[in-house]
């Protein structure tokens, strides 16, 4: 009688454990999805309240593999009278005067052998939230899509995009 109270007991203890070390892993897997930046940049009023196009800052999205950071110019038009007082800008101003390019911190990165083109994207009418989210929604800009290789085999399929392995791996 004692023994199914003790099978029950263990069990319970290692299905809290497991729950717990389950729990600590997805927090630790989470924390490196929306990494802190050198300059808090709210998307949440360039997209949502001003309602800019992401290929307004990202200037080079339609041109190029890369949509790359605004370069700090294109900032600057504008926060050279909007905004300056405010802390963030004040960074960015700073940057700007030493000539010195902001180090953004990735949010997503592909591996080596992966090749990736904005370009083909935009020319194929992908929307950037497709894979990005609603940026413009995020108070911190955090991954969304998991880019591995099932994900865009997958969006491939859906919208009949090649399937070659030599499209993706160069």
């Amino acid at each position: 009688m004692r023994k199914p109270a003790i099978l029950l007991a263990v069990t319970a203890y290692f299905g809290v454990l497991l729950l717990a070390m389950a729990a600590l892993g997805i927090s630790w897997y989470r924390a490196g999805l929306a990494p802190d930046q050198p300059i808090a940049f709210p998307h949440t009023i360039h997209v949502s309240k001003l309602n800019l196009p992401c290929n307004f800052c990202h200037i080079f999205v339609d041109r190029s593999r890369h949509a790359g950071a605004p370069p700090l110019e294109k900032c600057m038009s504008c926060h050279t009278a909007i905004a300056t007082e405010r802390e963030e800008i004040r960074k960015l101003a700073r940057h700007y005067e030493e000539k010195r390019p902001v180090e953004w911190n990735r949010v997503y990165s592909l591996p080596e052998h992966v090749y990736f083109s904005h370009k083909r994207h935009v020319k194929a009418q992908v929307d950037c939230s497709e894979c990005h989210g609603k940026v413009g929604a995020m108070k911190k800009v955090r991954k969304v899509g998991s880019l591995k290789m099932g994900w865009c085999v997958s969006c491939h399929r859906v919208r009949g995009a090649s399937l070659d392995c030599a499209t993706c791996h160069k």
